[in-house]
């Protein structure tokens, strides 16, 4: 059985800045990676937003060198998944995928949240090459560009709204007749003269080249079943994220959406001692360099609590 003053269960932004602290806190924190080590960002090509990295940098790379610095603190970092946890006492108890058990006496859970998709084959062929599931962070690429989004909630008609600042036009691809955003997100998309609203429209295919990547969408109106195609460079796919918490089994309190609740601002969940960063817990802003804040909070209260 493998012991640790500090488990840390996901390896993203989050995680590895956990593991950073966690690390020069002479925690001796055991980090599991996970079946995507890194992460989303692992299969997204630039990131230009991160702080201190002026001419960007691969996502992959960003992740790498973060996995570095944890481990160059005394994080150990396990590339497997915790498939089933114990948070009904203290020191808790963790089974990995091939059956090795951890004794924690903390435990950190930085699993991220992942993306809804449609389910096309050509979503999957050209995500990072025109397809995204996060304006703020790809937005810029798409410059005086034709992109779509689709959704019809909140968050498709922030992300619309956000890319007609930079974009020449942006449609929004909405399957019912109405949205579901609040009144006052849609009297913003309603209102942009750069928003082309399809409604009762649905996406069967994403178009494109591996040379040149997304150049079009194919849509069917659901209500008529006529086909149209739109010319597009980016498309993105805006119908909410699915926070990765199954394995805990409802051991901690979580809201409506399946999100992690914290005692803001601390990172404490409802069991004590387990502590919560990144996506998993912040269904609100989605981005690296705040998840990485997080991962710093969570590795500060883990060492106050063990302190006290």
């Amino acid at each position: 059985m493998k012991k640790t003053r500090c488990l840390i269960i996901g390896s993203g932004p989050a995680g590895y800045t956990a593991g950073i602290y966690a690390g020069r806190a002479d925690l001796h924190p055991l980090l599991y990676a996970g079946m995507q080590p890194g992460g989303q960002l692992t299969i997204t090509t630039d990131i230009e937003n991160f702080p201190g990295y002026p001419n960007g940098i691969d996502g992959t790379a960003m992740m790498e060198e973060l996995r570095q610095q944890a481990e160059r603190f005394g994080t150990a970092v396990v590339n497997d998944t915790i498939t089933k946890i114990d948070l009904s006492q203290r020191p808790f108890h963790a089974i990995d995928q091939h059956g090795d058990e951890i004794e924690a006496e903390t435990v950190i859970i930085a699993t991220g949240a992942s993306a809804r998709w449609l389910g096309l084959e050509s979503e999957r062929r050209f995500y990072g090459q025109g397809v995204s599931a996060c304006a703020t962070c790809d937005g810029f690429f798409y410059r005086n560009k034709v992109v779509a989004v689709v959704g019809g909630g909140d968050t498709a008609c922030e992300e619309a709204c956000y890319l007609a600042t930079l974009c020449k036009k942006v449609y929004l691809i909405v399957r019912r007749d109405v949205l579901r955003a609040s009144k006052a997100m849609q009297h913003k998309v309603l209102n942009n003269e750069k928003i082309e609203v399809l409604w009762n429209h649905v996406t069967t295919e994403i178009t494109g080249s591996d040379m040149e990547g997304v150049t079009g969408a194919d849509l069917r109106n659901t209500k008529t079943n006529e086909t149209t195609h739109i010319d597009l460079a980016g498309f993105f796919v805006a119908i909410g994220h699915q926070p990765n918490t199954d394995f805990l089994n409802e051991q901690l309190q979580l809201d409506e959406n399946g999100y992690i609740v914290v005692s803001n601002p601390s990172s404490a969940t409802s069991v004590e001692g387990v502590f919560a960063a990144g996506d998993v817990c912040d269904p609100n802003y989605r981005q690296a360099v705040v998840a990485a804040g997080k991962g710093c909070v969570a590795a500060m209260d883990v060492e106050r609590f063990l302190n006290k």
